[in-house]
């Protein structure tokens, strides 16, 4: 018995909604039909798919809904229609109208801030509904950029009426009284990632502008203790390379109307030895209290080059073979 042949037609409007749905020279084409059991036939401003019955149907559902969100003046790019792609093969595209219509902020650019995994999604849903937020995760996923979109939303929105942005100063067995050149100097370094986030965010006239009136505060972690923070958005950035004593310091420095979110990836820990890890401490003991959630993140959520993902993945088998192989050896031994 022959297997049953679908028919579905994607009307567009324009070649430009042609450009992003299939891609710069049909590039899009090759990743759809490897994965699903169908053939696209463009005929116009119509995008004919045709095959298996359940695959024309998941297809032509993802086509309108990213369709939709084009409609609306977003800009799909390849990497988000990669990860649409995939959420529609695991059968789940009601996540991509999810994340779509998460529109966080608009910069001042015209850049539309919105989440590009659920990774993503499930940080930013964290970090509205909790007042402490742990995120830990790779390079690439979004832990800092995003946490400073919602910062800047809620002061914008007047949720808090000031920014307080801070960072360890340690990396690599460097500490601040090493550096050449006075405070600024030593500090700027530790503290780009968060000023290049707000040029994006901001612009330079309003960050510098929020700076001088005190709306934005960034400085070394050491320089919170003794202080309370009220109506404060509170973002601790590197928490891997805070000590327990300066992770609970920072922590019970929350006051009234404030929150705190901080971000890390515990397989970058820079302390000297013998120091242990405030974040790996305080994932541990602050689960499961109400108001507090801890978001993970994997090479999954990474947003950078498409190889960062494979790049993650191969240190971690790397690292998870060398533990095995240690265990072995001290069985071994015993």
């Amino acid at each position: 018995m022959a297997e049953s042949v679908a028919s579905q037609t994607v009307m567009l409007q324009s070649g430009d909604e042609a450009v992003q749905l299939l891609g710069k020279q049909d590039q899009h084409f090759s990743l759809i039909e490897d994965k699903f059991a169908v053939h696209l036939i463009p005929k116009g401003h119509e995008l004919i798919i045709e095959g298996a019955p359940e695959d024309v149907d998941r297809l032509y559902e993802m086509f309108q809904v990213l369709l939709t969100h084009i409609r609306k003046g977003h800009l799909l790019t390849s990497r988000e229609f990669e990860y649409a792609l995939k959420l529609t093969e695991q059968g789940d595209v009601s996540s991509i109208k999810s994340l779509f219509s998460d529109l966080v902020l608009v910069t001042p650019r015209g850049k539309q801030i919105r989440p590009k995994t659920i990774g993503q999604k499930r940080y930013l849903e964290a970090i509205r509904n909790c007042d402490i937020v742990l995120s830990i995760g790779p390079a690439g996923t979004g832990k800092t950029y995003l946490a400073l979109t919602m910062a800047v939303d809620a002061l914008k929105s007047k949720q808090v009426q000031r920014l307080i942005l801070t960072r360890p100063a340690v990396e690599a067995g460097e500490h601040l009284g090493f550096l050449p050149g006075d405070f600024q100097e030593k500090v700027d370094p530790y503290l780009r990632p968060i000023y290049d986030g707000l040029y994006d965010l901001l612009g330079v006239d309003v960050f510098q502008k929020y700076r001088e009136k005190g709306i934005i505060e960034i400085a070394p972690l050491a320089y919170m203790r003794g202080r309370t923070l009220d109506d404060s958005f509170v973002i601790l950035d590197e928490g891997q390379n805070a000590t327990s004593e300066q992770m609970k310091m920072l922590l019970t420095r929350l006051g009234f109307g404030s929150k705190a979110v901080v971000t890390g990836d515990v397989t970058q820990i820079d302390l000297p030895k013998g120091r242990f890890s405030g974040l790996i401490e305080a994932s541990r003991i602050l689960s499961g209290i109400e108001g507090i959630d801890l978001v993970y993140l994997t090479e999954k959520d990474v947003v950078r080059h498409p190889l960062v993902q494979s790049i993650i993945k191969a240190y971690e088998n790397h690292e998870a073979l060398k533990e095995r192989e240690s265990s072995n050896e001290k069985r071994n031994s015993q």
